[in-house]
């Protein structure tokens, strides 16, 4: 099973399982189709938008795990 890191970028997790999508805009990353989504990870993503990463890659991995 495939685990989020706080390297990876929007993108990359996308591509693992676009069901990732509701979290992201839960998070207030509307930033999903931008061209940044795939050159910036979600650590510097997140400095950006003022969120907790870890939080985000827990929710994130949290929804993976329950699949």
């Amino acid at each position: 099973m495939a685990q989020v890191t706080k390297d990876m970028t929007i993108a990359q997790v996308l591509q693992i399982d676009r069901g990732t999508v509701p979290i992201f805009l839960r998070y207030g990353m509307h930033c999903l189709g931008c061209p940044i989504s795939t050159g910036e990870t979600l650590e510097e993503a997140s400095a950006v938008h003022g969120i907790d990463v870890d939080e985000l890659v827990k929710a994130l991995n949290d929804y993976l795990n329950e699949k």
